[in-house]
């Protein structure tokens, strides 16, 4: 949301120009735009992201930004994974934290320790430290790190002694170094030579093992990247101990902070976990709610259930829409529930302009599936509003001393031109399912209000042009089409265009004396521009073709459309430096037509691949390159190798190049995970280099929808709304009894007038059903739970250790650190 009371800048210009960045561990994900000579920075941007990674930390910080050094840090906010349901769905005010170099770790350490007798002229123990492999280590300055080991044994009464350092591992994030240290921990009394460690036997369990990890900064100074604590007396009752650890920050954070007041950061974070089973687990809560459409009356069915339930929870439609939409069942779904809406519509005036679960459920449909038809309608229109930002003002009350009003009227008037013709030009563009959603909606509507003739048009409008075009305008960066949310002179011109758009695309669906119903005078001088009869008579002709019974598929758009872009690093083709290839930064675009390179974004594309010859698009494992966040673009010829900026990057561009490319008929069914390197594929060692794929390749077969939809996921989240619920879920079904039972007048009516229950007997039923089934998925997260707190040995790879380890510490034995399947 924003910041406020940051610390001024040190000298006579107090203000600072600050950003905010979006951080999986150190990892940076995404980043607002710079605020200007602000101590109090409103950024009020969204970013929605799938966490395609385990993580320890999502992390806020607020940057200086500087032009000629390296931003400077101001503070941070960083949240634990496990205290993040804590926080969700809350707008929470966070102080800022100081940003200390060697607080900022991540990654985990796989540690052997043993004790051996070495058996001389007397007998003394000999500590033996094995530092295996690291996994996660962080990037340092968007590089994998040179990094290596320094091992040190700590005694009782020195802070450190006996150093000891493992070979550098270069250009990786998870390092095998596999190598082993010995320490004498106790000497003979005989002995003479002055000794580091002059300790009894039974004074070893004072010493601790101390493992830094380090870049090497070659020419500069290394960079610390965490430490572990491990005490001897682990190795009390066994003589091995082998276990994975957390790195810490240096000396476990506990060096106090600075005390400085560095301001505060308003957050709002929805995050949600999801535990999957396999699909024969949901099957019987699955069917249910797929046999919704069918249920009659549809009030009685499980799905609409789910929103009766969760009325003032946006969080149920969204899966309920996906699992409907993954099964093909969203279609006769909210054609049911549109027509339970028109029953309760009196006017035709007010069709389909309430918050019901028909509208909701619409709504989700058309941001589902709608988005690319949104991109390559109106991106080019809006990035050239917001790049240009002429001025717009017209309301007399906002206009600046000098301004030109006709001026102002005028440059708006090219702009709602422009975006009303991209929309009503747009008809063959129209996903063919949100068609037969219109389609069906109109035909309802007419039904309903035979002698209105606008009724069959308004019944469309009212979505595709107030609650889909219109909110997108105002919106665009909710919507994908930009990257931040537009400054406030631009933010004012998408209203007025988003306003005039709701007008001009309601007038051929009500009435043609739409003028004298505006609240503002000056918007109704500015419609005097528009002729009125050609506008209704494009509406018309739009509304007609998207609501028409013929389904279509997509046509070609005549212009392509920018679907992606970023900076990238990318692996020459061809040409090497000192015989190897190289990577170099470059600017990748994604268009409805084709992927291309350059080395800036106003620059001529070095190389240019038409889509359809792209074959596969997927992840690239990281020992090809010794770099993360890689995948690969698999073409006839050669593959292209790209790494994106972050994780949150990589995901995205495989999964909007898969959509682009994904019927295209020569796909591949199998893929290398691994490059072809030195004469052979790292992944199968098979070493010709026209040797088909060793794995499936990840993307489906061709649909209308180009969709990933995971539906035992969606189930899943169907059914923890369904558990969180389950005290309404009771009283419906108390309610249902009631209304069965009693045969007077309704005297009980306030208990449940808030639910939808046309037939309390098929309602019953089918509440029956859901709490059967939803006990049953209990049953088995309290089983997995189980499962999980014996199988996940604290100490392993998937639950390490945080902190220093005791034997004898049996909650810390007893911690269990869940990650998402």
């Amino acid at each position: 949301g924003e910041a406020k009371n940051l610390l001024s800048y040190p000298g006579p210009n107090k203000m600072r120009d600050c950003f905010c960045t979006v951080n999986l561990d150190q990892e940076e994900v995404f980043r607002t735009k710079v605020v200007e000579k602000s101590l109090s920075p409103f950024y009020g941007e969204d970013f929605y992201f799938e966490i395609p990674r385990s993580f320890q930390y999502l992390s806020f910080y607020i940057y200086d930004k500087s032009v000629f050094q390296r931003d400077l840090p101001i503070g941070k906010v960083a949240i634990k994974k496990e205290d993040l349901c804590k926080c969700s769905g809350k707008e929470t005010w966070f102080m800022l934290q100081s940003v200390d170099p060697n607080s900022e770790v991540q990654g985990k350490v796989h540690l052997e320790l043993r004790l051996n007798e070495l058996i001389t002229e007397n007998v003394c123990q000999q500590l033996v430290v094995r530092i295996i492999e690291c996994q996660g280590l962080p990037l340092v300055n968007g590089q994998s790190c040179d990094s290596y080991a320094a091992v040190s044994l700590i005694g009782p009464s020195r802070d450190r002694t006996d150093n000891r350092k493992t070979k550098v591992k270069k250009k990786t994030s998870n390092p095998h170094f596999d190598e082993t240290f010995y320490f004498e921990v106790t000497r003979p009394s005989s002995y003479t030579k002055k000794s580091q460690f002059q300790v009894e036997e039974e004074d070893i369990e004072k010493l601790e093992v101390r493992v830094d990890l380090w870049n090497n900064g070659n020419l500069v100074q290394d960079v610390f990247l965490g430490e572990i604590r491990v005490p001897v007396n682990v190795l009390r009752n066994d003589s091995t101990h082998q276990a994975w650890y957390l790195l810490q920050p240096k000396d476990n954070g506990n060096k106090p902070s600075k005390t400085d007041d560095l301001g505060s950061l308003r957050l709002n974070i929805s995050y949600t976990e999801d535990y999957v089973f396999s699909s024969n687990y949901y099957l019987p809560l699955r069917d249910l709610l797929l046999k919704s459409p069918d249920v009659k009356p549809i009030s009685a069915s499980a799905a609409h259930i789910l929103g009766e339930v969760c009325r003032d929870k946006h969080d149920a439609v969204l899966p309920l829409v996906r699992l409907l939409l993954h099964h093909n069942k969203l279609v006769p779904f909210i054609t049911a529930i549109a027509e339970l809406d028109l029953k309760d519509t009196q006017e035709a005036n007010t069709i389909f302009r309430g918050n019901s679960l028909a509208t909701r459920c619409l709504d989700e449909m058309m941001k589902v599936i709608g988005n690319h038809y949104l991109t390559v309608t109106l991106k080019a229109v809006l990035d050239e509003i917001c790049d240009s930002c002429k001025p717009c003002e017209i309301d007399p009350i906002k206009l600046k001393e000098g301004d030109n009003v006709e001026f102002h009227k005028e440059n708006l008037w090219q702009y709602v031109d422009k975006v009303f013709n991209a929309i009503v030009d747009s008809s063959m563009r129209c996903p063919t399912l949100m068609c037969d959603v219109f389609f069906h909606l109109r035909q309802m509507a007419a039904k309903k209000f035979p002698n209105d003739p606008h009724v069959q048009y308004s019944a469309v409008s009212s979505f595709v042009f107030l609650r889909f075009f219109a909110v997108a305008v105002l919106s665009p960066h909710s919507f994908h089409l930009r990257a931040h949310h537009p400054d406030a002179q631009t933010s004012r011109t998408l209203t007025l265009i988003s306003k005039t758009i709701q007008t001009l695309g309601s007038w051929g669906s009500l009435c043609k004396n739409k003028l004298s119903s505006f609240k503002e005078s000056y918007m109704y001088d500015f419609f005097k521009m528009f002729q009125e009869e050609k506008c209704i008579d494009a509406v018309k002709k739009f509304l007609d073709e998207i609501s028409s019974a013929e389904s279509r598929e997509p046509s070609c758009v005549t212009e392509p459309v920018i679907l992606k872009e970023g900076e990238v690093s990318k692996r020459a083709l061809g040409r090497t430096v000192l015989g190897k290839k190289n990577f170099k930064k470059r600017w990748l675009r994604l268009t409805s037509r084709e992927l291309t390179y350059h080395k800036q974004p106003s620059k001529e594309a070095l190389c240019i691949i038409p889509i359809k010859n792209i074959l596969a698009v997927e992840k690239l494992e990281e020992n090809s390159f010794n770099r993360k966040n890689m995948f690969q673009v698999i073409l006839a010829e050669k593959s292209l190798y790209v790494q994106a900026s972050n994780c949150v990057e990589a995901n995205e561009w495989i999964a909007i190049l898969s959509r682009a490319s994904r019927c295209n008929p020569q796909r591949l069914n199998v893929y290398h995970p691994c490059a072809y390197l030195s004469g052979n594929w790292l992944c199968c060692k098979a070493t010709a280099e026209s040797t088909p794929g060793c794995m499936p390749c990840t993307a489906g077969a061709p649909a209308n929808i180009q969709l990933d939809i995971d539906g035992d996921r969606e189930t899943e989240r169907i059914y923890s709304l369904f558990k969180n619920n389950m005290l309404k879920l009771q009283k419906m079904e108390e309610t249902c009894g009631t209304i069965a039972v009693y045969q007077g007048p309704q005297k009980e009516q306030d208990d449940y007038s808030h639910f939808t229950i046309e037939d309390s007997r098929e309602t019953f039923k089918t509440l029956q059903h859901i709490k059967s089934f939803v006990e049953k998925l209990n049953d088995h997260h309290e089983q997995y739970r189980k499962k999980r707190s014996t199988s996940a040995k604290y100490g392993s790879e998937e639950n390490p250790i945080v902190g220093k380890f005791c034997k004898n510490s049996l909650e810390k034995m007893q911690t269990i650190s869940l990650h998402s399947l």
